[in-house]
């Protein structure tokens, strides 16, 4: 009889209920796996305000109500204020070690909890406004806007905060967003979460607190496996390839945050030239020689990549080409002109739109076009008008083109068959785009764009007119 009670009770135990040593035995489930697993579940109907009240769980629903009403006392533990510092980054570790080991759809649960039941009391919130807007023009108004702000800040901000105070805690935190991000369209109740993530994120990992570092040959290897694992722009084959970007007329740097164990956020990999670069080809031609230092005029941004995808929204690029341009030009005099080469990987998918398809069928094969042929022509100016024209929002529709625009950056020239590869062809034709770092020009060229205005060179610009 105590056999089957135990075989019982192990059907409805769920991974937050585990104990340690049960955890222990078992492997982590690694966090795509995990996020893989969850967007085939659909979210629950009920809120967790109206679980917590319940008896029995509905079929959809992960935990029970007596297990979410645990879980939640688990969570709210973390950040009672009799718990020390101390206490409260152990609780909140303990709660991530079993978090590890829970069911994708028994995290989600997590999540709900944590965005429904720690916002803020909008009563507090109420009183607070009202009292700040009887305050304005008054000596009060300092101290209403005080209170107004406190009222604001949510104890799920204090829950967050004690997870980062564990060694692993930031790691735990960044993954945990990274596994959030692809439910928030099926379910607007993970909101709230997501938005507090972010602006912590946005202080915690400010360019003040990262640590900018060249990546090279003989970095650790585990770093350098990295660079080929986050590599997003122009895959790397192998470890000639890879070698070959870390050359001695190459630079590659990354920024990293002292709390994520030597993982790093975004790099970038400059190549040094005596000339702005048209074709990727060469650049990535494992066989060509070393440039000559000495005659390095320009250097050329090939490649950025973020690395961690919990951290979307949360902006590194403009600082990193700053600080990068910094460091070449004291290790470099000679240079003076500083540009990338760039994706266009919108082009097609847009185009599709604007053209009948016997017109996209004439661009079938577009390295096979002669240079004076109208179908090319016609193709950079449908390039040049989605770079220089095609706005949403404000903002360039070209993703690559929004971040480098966005930055200061100015687009300076159209590449036919700048990348002859598969993938340049199916994303954009084969173009590639020079966008211009002018470091003396960088804020004129952001309010240009604040204007809905595209900054461009006059030969990109006479393409459409």
């Amino acid at each position: 009889m105590r056999d089957w009670i135990s075989r019982g009770a192990a059907l409805w135990r769920p991974g937050f209920e585990a104990k340690a040593t049960a955890g222990a035995a078992r492997e982590p489930k690694p966090m795509a796996s995990a996020a893989a697993q969850a967007v085939a579940q659909a979210p629950s109907a009920r809120t967790t305000r109206e679980r917590l009240q319940a008896t029995w769980r509905r079929g959809e629903e992960a935990l029970s109500p007596r297990v979410l009403r645990r879980t939640l006392a688990e969570l709210q533990a973390i950040v009672d204020p009799r718990a020390s510092e101390v206490e409260g980054g152990r609780r909140a570790k303990a709660f991530a070690e079993r978090y590890a080991q829970a069911p994708a759809e028994e995290r989600r649960d997590a999540w709900l909890l944590m965005s429904e039941q720690f916002g803020p009391d909008p009563k507090k919130i109420q009183s607070a406004r009202e009292h700040y807007e009887a305050a304005q023009g008054t000596p009060e108004e300092g101290a209403a806007e005080i209170k107004l702000r406190r009222a604001l800040v949510s104890p799920r901000t204090r829950l967050l905060q004690r997870f980062a105070a564990f060694p692993e805690g930031m790691r735990f935190l960044v993954d945990l967003r990274a596994e959030l991000l692809p439910h928030l369209k099926g379910d607007k109740r993970l909101l709230p979460l997501d938005a507090e993530l972010e602006t912590l994120f946005s202080t915690w990992f400010d360019v003040a607190f990262l640590e900018l570092r060249r990546l090279s040959w003989d970095s650790p290897a585990s770093l350098i496996e990295k660079l080929i694992k986050y590599e997003a722009v122009h895959d790397i084959r192998s470890w000639g390839d890879l070698k070959n970007r870390l050359d001695s007329d190459r630079r590659c740097y990354g920024f990293f945050h002292p709390r994520l164990d030597g993982d790093p956020l975004i790099f970038v990999e400059v190549a040094l030239t005596d000339a702005i670069s048209d074709s990727i080809t060469p650049l990535l031609d494992e066989t060509a020689a070393a440039a000559d230092l000495s005659k390095a005029t320009t250097a050329i941004f090939y490649s950025i990549s973020n690395c961690q995808t919990g951290l979307r929204g949360v902006s590194f690029g403009d600082s990193l080409i700053k600080r990068v341009v910094e460091t070449l030009k004291e290790e470099f005099p000679k240079l003076k002109t500083f540009a990338t080469l760039s994706p266009i990987p919108g082009f097609r998918s847009w185009l599709t739109k604007q053209v009948p398809a016997d017109k996209l069928a004439a661009w079938d094969k577009p390295l096979e076009l002669a240079v004076k042929a109208p179908e090319r022509q016609e193709l950079l100016s449908w390039a040049a008008r989605y770079l220089g024209k095609e706005l949403q929002d404000g903002k360039p529709v070209d993703p690559v083109a929004r971040f480098h625009l966005g930055n200061g950056a100015r687009v300076e020239r159209l590449n036919w068959a700048g990348d002859p590869s598969a993938k340049g062809v199916k994303q954009s034709f084969g173009l590639m785009v020079n966008y211009l770092y002018d470091p003396k020009r960088l804020d004129k060229h952001r309010t240009m764009l604040s204007h809905g205005e595209i900054p461009m060179a006059g030969a990109v610009s006479d393409l459409y007119r």
